[in-house]
């Protein structure tokens, strides 16, 4: 098997199996999320058109036009923006896209002259800008998947309080609208003070069964009920805007998560890849070692059984003819004879040390199949087929030539 490569590529693929289980699950969660959020978001407009519409009727049925929340500054000093993003990450760009459509507000109003202050709602939202130094008036978070009135009805009441002060001048929504489960949108809508022509238009009249107009008589008066409408209207819209934003936040997670599912299962495949690549390598490196082994234990068998013979200077013998390289040629004459006119029988080139099948096939290839032929090379014969055979100088470290001639003589002993 391979060795540390692959046992690295091995850990890694394990670990981007584990990320692409919870990406999975995460994915699956946000998508039954979604169909809960387009829920309430569907549950909810009923009662904010309801809501308007009455507004509009008591506008139209003499309601006082003097309400703070009608009333618009004179000179807008300091504008409030209520930046709706998630608590949590995992959602691919919701949170920044938010935080960016803010941002580019703060500085425009900035460059006009105009102070700002921010009311967050979310951690990313609070961390964004407390991180960056912009100046946050309140924070609100831990409710940004699943919205309830009650928290709308605080933001709402405490922005208003905070606009009737005098401390704010103008007040924006900032969040995403669920447009579909495929689409949502960044956007800016004014909240406070409520825009004129919104509580205008209205008869303050509803048709009967017959299609009559009926007459309704307000108890208080309509401008009473009017100033107590107005803040439950601005709750409303706070609340809508939860709605949307909770929807459009479920709705990123589970792209971005079933994108991180997909991009897992490829980065499986890839080193999956590799690791099979690798091991292929690894494979044919343990053959290669394999044959080479085999061939060195073929080799040194038989080693084991050859006996060296020296046969000493060629001066120590004068009365024998001498061979190449100063050794004794001690072949019998049938040897020699036989030798001569090529009658020799082939030999078993690997019983001398260093040539194994492989070698010995080459040999034969080149045409020396018997001993005598490789014990009488000369050093340039050595040289020469050497370099053919791809291995310079093996013949004179193996000294082939030496055990060739003690091989030879041991085969034709009379």
């Amino acid at each position: 098997m391979a060795g540390g490569q692959e046992r690295i590529l091995r850990g890694r693929i394990r670990s981007v199996q584990a990320t692409k289980k919870i990406t999975r699950a995460m994915e699956l969660i946000a998508a039954s999320r979604i169909v809960k959020a387009q829920q309430r978001v569907a549950a909810a407009v009923p009662y904010s058109e309801q809501i308007t519409e009455v507004v509009k009727d008591l506008a139209a049925a003499g309601g006082s036009s003097q309400s703070p929340l009608l009333a618009g500054r004179a000179e807008v000093r300091t504008t409030a923006y209520v930046v709706i993003t998630a608590d949590r990450g995992l959602c691919g760009g919701y949170n920044s896209g938010v935080q960016r459509a803010a941002e580019g507000e703060v500085k425009a109003g900035v460059l006009r002259g105009q102070d700002y202050a921010l009311v967050t709602i979310g951690r990313k939202a609070e961390g964004y800008f407390k991180f960056r130094g912009y100046n946050i008036a309140t924070s609100y978070s831990g409710f940004s998947d699943s919205p309830t009135y009650a928290q709308a009805r605080e933001i709402g009441q405490d922005v208003v309080a905070r606009y009737i002060s005098g401390e704010f001048d103008r007040v924006e929504l900032v969040y995403t609208r669920f447009v579909s489960a495929g689409s949502q949108e960044v956007v800016q809508r004014p909240l406070v003070p409520l825009d004129r022509e919104t509580v205008a238009g209205g008869d303050g009249k509803a048709p009967d069964a017959a299609g009559t107009p009926a007459d309704y008589e307000f108890e208080p008066d309509p401008g009473t009920i009017l100033d107590t409408l107005l803040p439950r209207y601005v709750e409303a819209r706070i609340y809508a805007a939860l709605l949307n934003a909770a929807a459009s936040e479920h709705a990123f997670r589970q792209r971005a998560m079933k994108s991180a599912t997909d991009n897992a299962e490829e980065l499986i495949k890839n080193l999956s890849r590799i690791m099979n690549r690798a091991r292929q390598d690894s494979i044919t490196t343990e053959i290669m070692e394999i044959v080479s082994g085999a061939e060195a234990l073929s080799g040194g068998k038989s080693a084991r059984e050859v006996k060296l013979v020296d046969l000493g200077p060629l001066n120590d013998s004068p009365s024998t003819d001498a061979g190449s390289d100063g050794y004794l040629d001690i072949r019998p004459a049938s040897a020699l004879a036989a030798t001569a006119v090529g009658t020799l029988e082939p030999d078993d080139l690997e019983a001398v040390v260093g040539i194994g099948p492989v070698l010995g096939a080459r040999l034969r290839e080149l045409g020396i199949t018997t001993f005598a032929q490789v014990a009488a090379w000369s050093a340039a014969d050595a040289e020469r087929i050497g370099n053919e055979l791809d291995f310079p100088g093996r013949i004179e470290r193996e000294n082939w030539i030496e055990q060739a001639r003690t091989l030879h003589a041991q085969k034709y002993e009379s």
